[in-house]
């Protein structure tokens, strides 16, 4: 993978990130710092998420259009509702975070070599998960985790930032995502942020909306 590096600001040890308009046209805003949790929680604050392979420098992204789910928007379609309904799967909520973030690492993905969740990435969120910012969903099938996805969750902003689903069966992850919406919605949520556009979100109901209005969202001035 090739990426922009001229013009790109490199973080220092200040927490501090550049504003995300300043990002290129691929959405890249800047390079280096760390994945702490305080820098972490302010990125994802402030419209950023880290995407980067191991063994390059850590990069942080703000792209143009953003991937969106609106609560409401989340389509299930007939097939999926009877999976829902028959009762065959338990759901649970951060009881196997590292079960989850390690199914999600180790999915082969069309176009991708290895995986983003590399180790440190890894590592990171587990820390944020501990204290509370990361959160899983899981799907079982009797006692087997058969699906899940896990996420930054942001309370005050009313926005979970989904990362990463898997499924070891049909729909598993569907599922997942269909109780999170439900629990979020309980808690009066905005939205899931998806990131970058994909059909498979797309097919589910997820929208674009452009960088400036996600912004918008974040700091409670999108009143949708």
């Amino acid at each position: 993978m090739i990426y922009p590096f001229n013009n790109i600001v490199v973080l220092s040890k200040e927490l501090k990130f550049p504003s995300p308009l300043q990002a290129s046209e691929e959405g890249l805003l800047a390079m280096g710092g760390d994945l702490s949790i305080e820098r972490l929680l302010l990125a994802y604050k402030s419209g950023i998420f880290p995407w980067y392979n191991l063994g390059n420098p850590i990069l942080w992204w703000s792209p143009n259009p953003r991937m969106v789910l609106y609560l409401d928007k989340l389509k299930v379609s007939k097939s999926l509702r009877q999976k829902i309904n028959s009762n065959k799967f338990r759901i649970s909520f951060n009881t196997s975070f590292l079960d989850v973030i390690s199914n999600c690492a180790s999915l082969k993905r069309k176009a991708e070599e290895g995986t983003w969740i590399n180790s440190q990435m890894k590592d990171a969120y587990v820390q944020m998960h501990n204290y509370g910012h990361a959160l899983s969903v899981e799907v079982w099938e009797k006692d087997q985790l058969v699906g899940g996805l896990y996420g930054v969750d942001l309370p005050e902003q009313k926005v979970f930032c989904g990362e990463s689903m898997f499924s070891t069966i049909s729909d598993a992850s569907k599922i997942a995502l269909y109780f999170l919406v439900e629990h979020l919605k309980k808690k009066r949520y905005r939205l899931i942020d998806c990131q970058i556009h994909s059909e498979h979100l797309e097919r589910l109901g997820a929208e674009q909306i452009s960088r400036a209005r996600f912004l918008n969202v974040l700091n409670g001035s999108d009143l949708r």
